[in-house]
């Protein structure tokens, strides 16, 4: 086990190095080393492996968790339409086309088409919205289109499920399944957010008290592992339980740390879900059935985009619709679980069941390399040109040319009057409980959460920052944070505040734009720094 480990790790940094240098995703790398290591072991058998199944899953279920965590219940009432009526309807005209080619063009049995039809209908959470959220496309109009329709199809892996267990068994009546099912979903609704509103911000606020990372970290893991299992013991997704647990948490002032301390579990969990996809690549099928999976493949693409495209065009222009259906013509991780399902429960047997899995997996490999080239497809295709509302705008998109301010001490606090004196946009990121209510009672621009963490500096725009002024009381802390934002703007935006020169001289080697010893001002009737194109005066005039 340990040598199938290490190879598999190697071969996913070697594949992904490769790739990195002719600009494909990681994706496609872990699913290269999932079929590289499935014929080099003989592992073929392991993917269906119920412990490996269900830790690849959790990369899609902290995957839902990181969404939720963009998303408030008032950001999901206004994208009800997305999700609601466009979800919806890509799926039931997705499923009932799909039955009536399966059933009465290639007469396939009642119970195989419908299997069928509920597989093809989804598309792949975990490739688009990856993706997305990689290159900042998730904020387009088009992020937000295919977003709203794939936490539709997500809450409809619900129902999907429930048709195919009492496809399986007749001892219960449906009538008595969607009763229950119901009054589940509202039980789970209600403890989710009763936990939200009455427990969540005072239990975060005891462990931010503790000062230990750990603790937090630790406590984040729980919130989406925790929520997940619940919904599975209630017999919805574990997915959609984190997408739940994420929202509550957007609620407050920790989600930015939340997300940028659960991202590497994300990642890895998925990189291992994907390698998972790789092993179920069976070539023996490929060429025994070549002809019939190429033109499903074309099939399914051609009759996916079709549809999308038309329920988005009613309410969206051309580029819009376009690049969103061609985002979703994949079929998706789910599909495969259903599958599984169905092959369990004698509902579906070979060849059909073979030739749908490499169907699925081919389309999902195909997808990162579509992704990629979204724009220049639409730029070739559509007569309208890229739209403001399909550029990607940030949640900080009124943050330009302005300063982040990382520490609110006694410095930072002098700082943030100065810039105020002088009308210079700014934004706080402060790590301590304390400080960042304070600020908050004064209605001050900040962020919570721990400055070394990328994702923390990603919500402060620090791409578009003027400045960066560091004035944090950790010296063995400051170095490394001085090199990490020397990696999103110049050296010489960054100013940086230590107590003594032995502090100074720790970092005089990084060459930064401003070294402000704090002693030397002490007794001085004021300084004078520069951000930006402004002058400020600190400790008076």
């Amino acid at each position: 086990m340990l040598e199938i480990i290490v190879y598999t790790m190697l071969i996913s940094l070697v594949s992904n190095i490769v790739l990195k240098k002719i600009n494909l995703p990681t994706i496609i790398g872990y699913i290269f080393t999932g079929i590289i290591i499935a014929y080099g072991f003989h592992l073929h058998d392991a993917v269906h492996n119920h412990e490996l199944k269900e830790i690849a899953e959790f990369g899609v279920v902290f995957l839902m968790f990181t969404i939720g965590l963009e998303f408030s219940v008032s950001h999901l009432k206004r994208m009800k339409n997305e999700v609601f009526v466009a979800g919806s309807a890509q799926i039931l005209v997705t499923v009932a086309i799909s039955y009536l080619v399966s059933h009465y063009l290639l007469n396939l049995e009642h119970v195989h088409s419908i299997v069928i039809s509920l597989a093809v209908a989804l598309s792949s959470t975990a490739i688009v919205l990856k993706t997305y959220n990689d290159t900042g496309e998730i904020n387009t109009r088009y992020g937000q289109r295919a977003l709203g329709i794939l936490i539709m199809q997500d809450i409809a892996v619900i129902p999907i499920l429930l048709l195919l267990g009492f496809l399986a068994s007749k001892d219960q009546s449906i009538s008595y399944i969607v009763f229950k099912t119901f009054v589940d979903g509202i039980l789970l609704i209600a403890i989710l957010i009763i936990i939200g509103k009455y427990i969540l911000e005072p239990f975060f606020t005891q462990i931010v008290k503790t000062k230990s990372d750990e603790l937090f970290v630790t406590t984040i893991l729980f919130m989406a592992i925790a929520s997940s299992f619940l919904a599975h013991e209630m017999g919805f997704s574990y997915s959609l339980g984190a997408f739940i647990a994420g929202m509550l948490i957007s609620e407050t002032k920790y989600k930015y740390q939340a997300e940028a301390d659960l991202i590497p579990f994300r990642d890895l969990l998925l990189g291992i879900f994907f390698i998972t996809v790789g092993m179920q690549i069976n070539f023996e099928i490929i060429g025994k059935y070549l002809a019939i999976v190429a033109l499903l493949i074309l099939s399914v693409l051609t009759l996916k985009f079709l549809i999308i495209y038309t329920i988005i065009r009613i309410n969206e222009n051309a580029r819009t619709s376009l690049i969103t259906a061609l985002s979703l013509v994949q079929i998706g991780e789910f599909s495969l679980a259903i599958l599984e399902l169905a092959r369990s429960s004698s509902l579906i047997g070979p060849p059909y069941g073979q030739i749908m899995i490499v169907v699925i997996v081919i389309s999902m490999i195909m997808t990162p390399i579509l992704l990629k080239n979204l724009n220049k497809i639409a730029d070739k295709f559509s007569l309208e040109k890229q739209s403001d509302s399909d550029k990607s705008v940030s949640i900080d998109e009124n943050r330009q040319e302005h300063v982040v301010m990382i520490g609110y001490g006694e410095f930072g606090q002098e700082i943030v009057h100065a810039l105020k004196q002088v009308d210079k946009p700014y934004i706080i990121i402060e790590n301590d409980i304390q400080r960042y209510n304070d600020a908050k009672k004064h209605n001050e621009a900040i962020i919570f959460g721990n400055a070394l963490k990328k994702e923390v500096l990603k919500n402060a725009a620090i791409k578009d920052a003027d400045n960066v002024v560091i004035a944090i009381n950790d010296v063995h802390k400051l170095r490394q944070l001085c090199e990490k934002i020397a990696h999103y703007i110049d050296k010489s935006q960054i100013v940086v505040k230590v107590h003594s020169h032995r502090e100074k001289k720790l970092i005089e080697d990084l060459d930064l734009g401003y070294v402000i010893v704090e002693n030397d001002l002490i007794g001085k009737a004021g300084a004078k720094i520069v951000l930006g194109q402004t002058k400020v005066n600190l400790y008076g005039d």
